[in-house]
């Protein structure tokens, strides 16, 4: 007879087939800033908290939690950790944690493993961290931040922060790859003025570096020291081993809001350090609890905190830290006047789109209205109800220093920059900037028109992995500019690419500007007329999320892969197409340059996270078992196919039949890089025998073929059963038309093995 608990488990695969095939209600944002995010916690153990505080100062390894609930979602087995330096404190009743979801099991909210919660500390308007991540993602990439409360068996602990984790999934959304060099620039112990991770080199030896750094890749001590190297004592070098603009924007950003628990404060922190694509280093901004004014100390040379007053904090300089040799990063900036006009630049564009037309001052109040019931009922928050209240205008004194109130310390510092001559010099204007003759592989031309500027430079690359290249604009009417002389700038490249992205920096003696103003963080996008897959040329046409034993790479390894096929007769090109796991960044992998699809033909490319070859892509992004999205696009709106799919079983891929057209649906024989619809027929190997579904596709009767046939149960696309019979041991069974719509069905046969019948109309 059939066995029962064989008949479960092919019971619940059906369940977990049908899953994927259902569409996924989309959950609220993990980071969303209109809601506050619950967390929930339990430990078996009572004296969770004193197994915390002793892991913090043991191994700084994790505690297992039994349970974590987010937003009502549960994890089981979750790690848990205190986490941060000044913030932490094993007296606090509220300390920072970092859970990770996948530490014991493989499993991700959202796509997101680790959760990093902040305590408030040194933070009366429990607002910094939150509102100045939301302002600077403006100008550079930086972790996503919102709020949440946090619950531990059931008692309410306290209002926090949410923060994305800097980690690989980071790395592979803003930077086209994740497993480059990451470093995480912060004293690993006693942080103090001899203590500084500030890119300074020191000597030859790796291990001198190693108490200021963690190397969060697999090696880089070397390429850290490399840099360090170069940065101090060969500051020419600076631009061709920096993303220079990341950095402009990190020190305007630092310095427009008094972040000096930073790069440009006393210890020169709280960042990490990607070297991308184009092996330039890209400084990634960390820890902003301290932003606008919470943290006085500004260091100077290697021996004092250098600690500011309120009315210090208002008028800091725009050139601190300028000839002190312990932030060459910032002597290489301020001791070159085309870089410090750069950063002038970004600095005002800061100032006028946060500050000065009140921005900051508007989220502010809306993030305040959001959280202030859960921060009143916090009865563990470092600050009273009435300082959290006040902590717009009013200044709080914590400890042997006070903290300003938000707003007065911004009305100050505006004041401040307004009366300062180097803020305050007239810039040049740029308009009407236009690119002609877009057409592959020919001469584009970008013009402009500018005033008050001696020296125009286009700023130019194809694909997001590349440094922006440089090119002189004139206004001599040789290039395409118009009449000499007439403020009409031009300059002129060959799109030997189908995109390229741009744009314009102007300076005369005393300032620069950018077009656009944000740059290069935004900048101006075209596309050449001569095009390759339109909208709906390529689709997806079948996917594998949790590969174990079917298809492997070049290296041998079972990854997930996608497979994309050409509706059409023409040989495409996917060079300007994408591919992602995540609707908010719809640029995730860009295909390559000259990346061929035959007409009605199959690519396949392995989402695993690692380096394309010579036979096979892979994507910079995993599938989840457990659920997510697939899109194609162009990256700018053009959505070419996507698909949401749910929770995924083993080696069992999701097709369309015919391809590229059809419904998606289950298989258990997947076809890698080829048709999905060779399913007549198909034959299926067990010890036992064969077993043949004819004819597959049905309209009505059909027969099984095969030995020991005992059982057969039929289920629909949603996992519902719609026939089961036993039989004795037959070699062919016949059954009759069944009253079934068309579409894919599973039969199971001998509560082991599973085919798929196409049932038409």
């Amino acid at each position: 007879m059939f066995n029962f608990e064989i008949r479960k488990r092919c019971i619940l695969l059906m369940i977990l087939i049908s899953i994927c095939l259902i569409p996924v209600a989309q959950a609220q944002d993990f980071y969303n800033t209109t809601q506050i995010q619950k967390v929930e916690i339990y430990f078996s153990a009572s004296n969770w908290d004193q197994q915390l505080d002793t892991s913090k100062i043991g191994s700084d390894g994790y505690i297992l939690a039994d349970s974590v609930f987010i937003n009502g979602q549960r994890f089981d087995s979750v790690g848990v950790k205190y986490k941060g330096n000044s913030s932490y404190n094993a007296t606090y009743s509220k300390n920072p944690l970092h859970l990770s979801l996948n530490e014991y099991k493989n499993q991700s909210y959202q796509g997101y493993k680790d959760v990093k919660l902040g305590n408030g500390y040194a933070d009366p308007s429990m607002i910094r961290e939150v509102l100045s991540y939301n302002l600077l993602k403006n100008y550079m990439d930086c972790p996503k931040s919102n709020f949440a409360t946090l619950y531990i068996n059931g008692l309410y602990i306290g209002f926090y922060s949410n923060d994305e984790s800097i980690n690989k999934k980071f790395c592979s959304d803003h930077f086209s790859s994740a497993d480059n060099l990451l470093i995480k620039c912060n004293p690993i112990i006693n942080p103090g003025p001899n203590t500084k991770s500030n890119l300074k080199y020191i000597n030859n030896d790796t291990s001198s570096y190693f108490n200021l750094y963690e190397i969060k890749s697999a090696t880089g001590w070397k390429d850290l020291m490399a840099l360090c190297d170069s940065v101090t004592n060969k500051p020419a070098n600076t631009l061709s081993i920096i993303d220079i603009d990341r950095w402009l924007w990190m020190l305007a950003f630092n310095n427009a809001l008094v972040n000096l628990d930073s790069y440009s404060g006393v210890f020169a922190q709280n960042y990490y350090l990607y070297k991308d694509n184009s092996k330039h280093f890209c400084p990634i901004v960390w820890d902003l609890n301290m932003s606008f004014g919470g943290f006085p100390f500004l260091g100077n040379s290697n021996s004092s905190l250098g600690s500011l007053s309120i009315a210090n904090m208002q008028q800091l300089a725009l050139n601190i830290h300028a000839t002190d040799t312990y932030w060459p990063i910032i002597n290489a900036v301020q001791n070159d006047p085309v870089l410090k006009r750069k950063y002038l630049a970004h600095l005002r564009t800061i100032m006028k789109e946060c500050i000065e037309n009140g921005l900051y001052l508007t989220m502010a109040n809306q993030y305040r209205s959001l959280i202030d019931s859960m921060v009143s009922l916090d009865a563990n928050k470092f600050y009273t109800n009435s300082q959290f209240q006040n902590s717009l205008i009013a200044n709080t004194l914590i400890g042997s220093y006070s903290v300003p109130g938000i707003q007065t310390l911004m009305d100050a510092r505006l004041s401040f920059f307004k009366g300062n001559s180097e803020y305050t010099a007239i810039s040049p204007t740029i308009s009407n900037v236009v690119a002609t003759n877009a057409v592959y592989n020919s001469t584009i031309n970008i013009k402009t028109n500018i005033q008050q500027a001696s020296t125009v430079v286009l700023n130019y690359r194809f694909t997001g992995d590349e440094i922006f290249k440089q090119l002189p604009m004139y206004d001599d009417g040789l290039h395409d500019d118009g009449a000499a002389n007439d403020l009409t700038y031009g300059a002129s490249f060959v799109l030997n690419s189908l995109r390229a992205q741009y744009y314009i920096y102007a300076e005369n003696s005393n300032a620069g500007q950018f077009s656009p103003e944000r740059a290069a963080h935004e900048y101006y996008s075209l596309t050449a007329a001569y095009a390759t897959a339109g909208k709906g040329d390529i689709r997806i046409n079948e996917f594998l999320a949790l590969n174990q034993a079917d298809t492997v790479d070049e290296a041998g390894q079972h990854e997930d892969w996608i497979e994309l096929y050409n509706t059409t007769g023409n040989t495409l090109n996917l060079f300007g197409l994408y591919l992602t796991d995540l609707y908010s960044t719809p640029t995730k992998y860009a295909f390559p340059q000259n990346t061929l699809i035959q007409p009605y033909s199959f690519l396949t490319l392995f989402a695993d996270q690692d380096s394309s070859t010579a036979k096979y892509l892979h994507c910079n992004f995993k599938l989840s078992g457990s659920g997510e999205m697939i899109m194609l696009s162009d990256g700018n709106g053009a959505v070419s196919d996507s698909i949401t799919f749910g929770v995924q079983a083993t080696d069992i891929s999701i097709s369309r039949c015919p391809n590229g057209t059809g419904a998606f649906a289950p298989v258990t024989k997947t076809t890698f890089n080829a048709s999905n619809c060779n399913i007549g027929g198909i034959v299926n190997q067990l010890s036992s025998g064969k077993y043949r579904l004819i004819p597959n596709p049905s309209s009505g009767s059909f027969r099984i073929q095969g030995k020991g046939i005992k059982s057969i149960i039929i289920y629909n696309a949603l996992g519902e059963k719609v026939f089961e019979n036993s039989y004795d041991s037959l070699n062919e069974i016949s059954i009759d038309s069944l009253n079934l719509s068309s579409g894919i069905y599973l039969v199971n046969i001998n509560g082991s093995l599973i085919m798929r019948l196409q049932r038409l109309n």
